[in-house]
C-alpha cells in the first residue's frame, strides 16, 4: 500500500466563501470536513491531516532570501493537506471526491509520495 498526499487549494472565490460564512455555516462546514476525514480514518487509511495558517515565510535561492508569503491574493493558496494510505492513485482520487473543498470552488491535488 502506498502513501498519497491530498493538497487543498483555496482560490480567491473560495476564500471569499469562507469569509462570508455565518458562524452556523462555518460549524456546518467543519462538520462536513470532520465527516469526510473521519470516513477515511474509519477505513484505517488516514495518516494525518492538518489545515495551514494563511501566512508564512518563503525562503528562496542559494542566498536563502526570506520573504513574507504566501498571499491570499495569489491565484491559489495551499490551505491544508491530508496523507493517506491507498492501493492506487485511482483509490486516492476516489476518496478525494467527498472533500468539502469542492463546495466552495476550491481544488484538491492528489500526489503519490515517493519512496527513497
Amino acid at each position: 500500500m502506498d502513501k498519497y498526499m491530498m493538497i487543498f487549494r483555496n482560490t480567491p472565490t473560495s476564500e471569499d466563501a469562507y469569509q462570508s460564512m455565518s458562524p452556523e455555516e462555518m460549524q456546518a462546514s467543519l462538520a462536513q470536513w470532520n465527516a469526510w476525514i473521519g470516513g477515511i480514518a474509519a477505513q484505517g487509511k488516514l495518516i494525518g491531516s492538518e489545515a495551514l495558517e494563511h501566512t508564512g515565510k518563503i525562503v528562496t535561492g542559494t542566498k536563502k532570501v526570506v520573504t513574507d508569503g504566501p498571499y491570499v491574493e495569489s491565484k491559489e493558496l495551499v490551505s491544508g493537506y491530508l496523507i493517506m494510505h491507498a492501493d492506487s492513485m485511482e483509490e486516492a482520487v476516489e476518496n478525494s471526491k467527498g472533500c468539502p473543498i469542492y463546495d466552495i470552488e476550491g481544488s484538491l491535488e492528489v500526489r503519490k509520495i515517493m519512496v527513497f
